[in-house]
């Protein structure tokens, strides 16, 4: 099992940064370079996430097209959510997000994401070479996205990432 923690400072309030970390809107907008999309019939397809609300990702990954399900499992507004893979190709995934207020406009964002890749000895292999730089690119990508998505002062319009 691989286990991330990233930290990410955003000139932002808490409340909105936890808001816009369990927005589906915004997951898409950070991992627009991998086609993803959420699956109509797999659950939530926008909008904030709460607690029990399930979504099914689609995106390509390593040149082939894959299916994620998950579930928020656990919830502390506006302090901390979890979501868990239910569904899809690792072994298991689990994400918990944790803020912190450090000011009335800024906040620490700290995730801890841990995962295990099937195939036994293979798969360990796997996530040792390959898979933890790469999830920790993908979560990166998406916090920042998040970062800048939640500094952006015009409320309405939200930024385009390529």
């Amino acid at each position: 099992m691989v286990t991330l923690e990233e930290l990410t400072l955003i000139h932002a309030p808490m409340e909105r940064c936890f808001d816009l970390a369990r927005s589906v809107d915004v997951h898409l907008k950070g991992n627009v370079r991998h086609g993803e999309t959420a699956v109509v019939g797999g659950g939530v397809t926008s909008g904030l996430m709460g607690l029990g609300d399930q979504i099914t990702w689609r995106a390509r990954h390593f040149g082939m097209w894959q299916q994620l399900t998950s579930k928020i499992t656990a919830m502390d507004p506006p302090v901390y959510f979890q979501d868990t893979m239910v569904q899809g190709v690792f072994r298991s995934l689990k994400h918990d997000h944790f803020f912190r207020a450090l000011a009335p406009n800024r906040t620490e964002m700290r995730d801890i994401f841990c995962f295990a890749a099937p195939w036994g000895i293979l798969g360990r292999l796997a996530e040792i070479l390959v898979l933890r730089r790469y999830m920790r690119k993908l979560l990166w990508e998406r916090n920042d996205a998040l970062r800048q998505i939640a500094e952006y002062h015009f409320e309405s319009s939200i930024p385009q990432f390529t």
